[in-house]
């Protein structure tokens, strides 16, 4: 969004979704009314809809028309988590309404934060505090993706994927990238598969090109296994990767195990006109109503949202929520159980309440 001050409250379509998705859900909710009532100036009308693996069983649409609509007209989109193994279309795939979000508003930038908060949450024990510094800027509308909705033959003996990459959305993902990497350390890395596959080298000749208007922005250029195998060996190089669908969902998901699992992992899809903010991790089946969901990567999609609306309120309010969670993570025994705690989600999110 472009700055400005805020002169009427930020509208903001809530979908809490499936399995842990309404308690992360909470959670978020609880520390924007209190950080709310904390900034002079910031108001925020939440509007909760119905869409997911639930509402599809209500309903049989997981994302109706009606909440399409309220997407478009809220001023941002918090979700929690969507679909459920057990509910599935008749052809097998689970429901993806997130995924459907993408596409119905274009949602091009699949921004994924990384950050290392305590040394105890990092597999590679040698990392302190804020050494693992990284965005991993995913294109999210197109790549390996795009027909996924393509029907298959239950009797056929082979099935095909489509990797598409068109110039325009490349143009416009490289540029954001190019974009975000000037408000950090200014490096960006492309990850592709340029070795081997033809749409990986036309999607590196429109990177290059978009770089050459980017002089005070360093570049580098990896295959994405030689990128995996980087991120666990020296996370520290990296700054802004950015790279396709696939790629940058299976990136993600390495990049934040390395600071304390998925329930570290806030996200954003954002487009030209409308975002859509939610943690990377699922709808945990397993952890329904056991109220020990970690709700930090809510937290911080939320964070993520406030600082997208750009209104002065909303980042002085984005800011006074990253200050609170970094303190409460400076205490590695204030952890939920996915990341070897005893902490419960309403534990964690008081942690929270109390450090604003």
């Amino acid at each position: 969004m472009q700055s400005s001050a805020q002169t009427a409250p930020f509208r903001i379509a809530v979908l809490p979704g499936d399995g842990i998705g309404p308690e992360v859900m909470r959670a978020a909710i609880h520390v924007l009314e209190k950080v709310q009532s904390c900034v002079p100036g910031l108001k925020l009308i939440f509007d909760e809809h119905a869409a997911g693996a639930g509402e599809f069983q209500r309903s049989g649409d997981p994302l109706p028309e009606h909440v399409r609509l309220a997407c478009h007209r809220a001023d941002a989109v918090l979700l929690g988590a969507m679909g459920l193994p057990c509910v599935r279309w008749p052809d097998g795939r689970e429901l993806t309404p997130q995924i459907d979000l993408r596409e119905i508003f274009q949602l091009y930038q699949g921004i994924r934060p990384v950050f290392l908060y305590h040394q105890a949450d990092c597999p590679l024990k040698h990392y302190k505090p804020g050494e693992i510094d990284l965005v991993i800027v995913r294109e999210s509308t197109e790549g390996l993706f795009s027909t996924r909705l393509r029907a298959i033959d239950p009797a056929a003996d082979a099935a095909t994927d489509q990797l598409l990459v068109t110039r325009e959305r490349s143009q416009q993902l490289f540029h954001a990238a190019f974009q975000l990497a000037r408000t950090r350390r200014r490096h960006l890395t492309l990850v592709d598969k340029a070795n081997v596959l033809p749409s990986m080298v036309f999607f590196r000749r429109i990177f290059d090109e978009v770089a050459e208007h980017y002089s005070d922005v360093t570049t580098n250029r990896l295959y994405v296994d030689a990128a995996s195998l980087l991120l666990v060996r020296q996370p520290t190089d990296f700054d802004v990767i950015v790279t396709e669908n696939m790629f940058g969902d299976i990136l993600s998901d390495l990049a934040a195990a390395l600071v304390g699992g998925m329930g570290m992992a806030p996200s954003a899809d954002i487009g030209d006109d409308t975002a859509v903010f939610q943690p990377c991790h699922g709808t945990a089946p397993d952890l329904i109503g056991r109220g020990i969901a970690n709700p930090i990567a809510m937290v911080l999609s939320a964070a993520m949202m406030l600082e997208w609306l750009d209104s002065d309120a909303s980042r002085a309010a984005a800011l006074r929520i990253r200050r609170a969670v970094t303190s409460v993570m400076r205490d590695p025994s204030i952890r939920t159980p996915d990341m070897g705690g005893s902490r419960t989600t309403v534990q964690i999110t008081a942690a929270i309440v109390d450090a604003m």
